[in-house]
């Protein structure tokens, strides 16, 4: 070895190697051996035990199980535990819960330990139905129920009812119902209850001058009087009937317990029944002035004296007769009543016409014929006329006519159309029947151009035509952007001049249009172009006048003369 520090080199000593010789040791060292004893099993077993108690303290959780009633019997399956007290340790996890008490429902359910170190787990079980036993103290026989369900009639005896409070009703016919709220204790304990039922009745006492009378309460016969009938309470209706005698009938009210008496009633003769019939039939009937209604009819007259009859009826003589009844007895009587007569004469056009009097045929209309004093249907018929119907009324010692003229179904017709209409738009047309004329100029006339030759003309459909053009406002409803210009500087848009710059197509759209606002067919056929490609002649729609039309209206006065120009025959 060398150190140099500096300049200076410095030499170590070195130890040599020297080899020696090796000689292996071969001796054999001492050997271990165990030999059991029966206290290392019981240290070994001890250690176990330790280990695992010590894991399940630590691991288990303290749980109780608190149950109603506390006697219950607790046992509990599926897996180690250690009861300690009223406390269980045992670890998380589910468990099969069984409970066990006289007089309780044996009850099998899952208990869950959750991770809770400390925990509690109440059950509650369920108590046996109570063991019942009821009786009613008067009759037997009476419904029961328990809570509104019927479980049969008594005495009843070893009824299972659950424990608690329980509505009892206990019911039977002509007895007020018993209602009282029972405790059912459970536990397959006996209980007997004992009912005291009230009658629902009270004694009446009847009796009639003479006996022997029919007893009917709300039409049920009770017996004969005289009698005690126990009848139900509430409000009753009481007949007594006996044979050649009057019924009596009352109401009265009935307290259930509270008997009473009737005073004796005193039954009255029955009276004779009389059917009354009169030809005609429904006239008015009065019997001693007192009006009795209409025949037919069926009266009952006090028996052993007379009675007056009176029988009126509108067009008939008033007669009178006179009956007597005796008790009980039933009688027809049958009355014919005299007409009273008034002669009319009828006098019709045309004279072939038929006359009817209250929709019977009395042969041709012109006649004198005999007509009761009373509102007769009068009614005249033709054929190709329109009836002619109305209530007469005739008045003996007066002469009466009958004037009538029918009607044609044509005239008819026409004079159910209207003189004047108005259109959608406010415009009024007149009603016209034209005639035939000449249109156009002779050559000789001053003013004739070339297409007004002469020719005739026969119309022979009756037309409307308004009173004046259409005006600005009007045709605007139809087409709100249309303006009529100005000419000459002066406007022609205002709105009640009439309209212009209006072509022939457009005027026939606007009488679609005015058709269609009353939902009348159009006149005009019109193709999505709006161009008019056809009309219906059968229209009743609005159309623009024809030329002969306008031509017609324009030279005819009011008396139907045509005239040369629409002012007259002076140019």
């Amino acid at each position: 070895m060398e150190k140099i520090d500096g300049d200076e080199k410095v030499q170590s000593p070195i130890d040599p190697i020297i080899p020696i010789d090796f000689i292996p040791n071969n001796e054999k060292g001492p050997r271990v051996t165990y030999k059991f004893k029966w206290v290392h099993l019981l240290i070994g077993a001890f250690a176990i035990i330790s280990v695992t108690a010590g894991w399940f303290v630590l691991t288990a959780k303290s749980v109780f199980v608190e149950i109603d009633p506390i006697t219950a019997q607790i046992e509990i399956e599926g897996g180690f535990k250690v009861r300690l007290g009223q406390r269980y340790l045992i670890r998380s996890g589910s468990y099969e819960l069984t409970l066990l008490n006289d007089g309780y429902h044996d009850s099998v359910t899952q208990l869950l330990v959750s991770a809770e170190q400390s925990q509690t787990h109440p059950f509650v079980m369920r108590k046996l139905p109570g063991i019942i036993s009821i009786a009613s103290d008067i009759t037997d026989g009476a419904r029961v129920q328990i809570d509104g369900v019927d479980i049969g009639l008594t005495p009843l005896n070893g009824v299972l009812v659950e424990s608690g409070d329980h509505q009892m009703t206990i019911s039977k016919e002509r007895y007020l119902d018993y209602r009282e709220t029972i405790s059912v204790e459970g536990r397959s304990v006996v209980q007997r209850y004992q009912a005291s039922l009230e009658p629902a009745w009270a004694t009446v006492s009847l009796s009639t001058v003479p006996a022997g009378a029919d007893v009917l309460v709300d039409g049920e016969i009770f017996g004969t009087t005289p009698v005690n009938a126990e009848i139900l309470q509430g409000r009753r209706d009481l007949t007594l009937k006996l044979s050649g005698h009057k019924a009596w009938q009352d109401d009265f009210d009935v307290i259930a317990g509270q008997d009473f008496t009737i005073p004796p009633v005193q039954l009255e003769p029955a009276d004779g029944l009389v059917f009354i019939r009169s030809n005609p039939s429904a006239a008015s009937l009065t019997i001693g002035g007192d009006f009795k209604g209409l025949t037919p009819l069926e009266v009952a007259l006090a028996p052993g004296q007379n009675h007056e009859l009176t029988f009126f009826k509108n067009g008939y003589h008033s007669k009178k007769t006179t009956i007597r009844t005796q008790p009980n007895q039933e009688r027809e009587l049958n009355l014919e009543l005299d007409p009273v007569l008034a002669s009319v004469s009828v006098i019709a056009e045309p004279v072939d016409a038929e006359l009817y009097v209250n929709g019977e045929f009395r042969g041709l209309a012109n006649q004198s014929i005999e007509l009761m004093a009373a509102s007769q249907q009068i009614e005249i018929r033709k054929a190709g006329y329109v009836p002619y119907t109305a209530e007469f009324t005739s008045r003996p010692g007066l002469d009466q006519i009958i004037r009538v003229t029918l009607k044609s179904l044509e005239q008819a017709r026409q004079e159910q159309i209207k003189p004047v209409i108005a259109t959608a738009a406010g415009q009024s047309l007149k009603l016209f029947y034209p005639s035939a004329f000449t249109m156009g100029a002779s050559r000789r006339e001053a003013g004739r151009r070339p297409n007004e030759n002469l020719r005739d003309i026969q119309l022979e459909r009756a037309f409307y035509i308004s009173y004046r053009e259409v005006s600005n406002s009007e045709y605007r409803l139809f087409d709100s952007e249309h303006s009529s210009g100005i000419v000459s500087g002066v406007t022609l848009d205002n709105e009640a001049q009439p309209v212009v710059r209006v072509s022939w197509n457009q005027g026939a759209l606007y009488c679609n249009w005015l058709s269609g606002q009353e939902a009348l067919p159009p006149f005009y056929q019109v193709n999505e172009q709006d161009e008019v490609v056809g009309f219906n002649p059968q229209s009743s729609g609005y159309r623009l006048p024809s030329e002969a039309e306008w031509a017609w209206v324009a030279r005819t006065e009011g008396s139907g003369n045509t005239v040369r120009y629409p002012w007259g025959d002076q140019l």
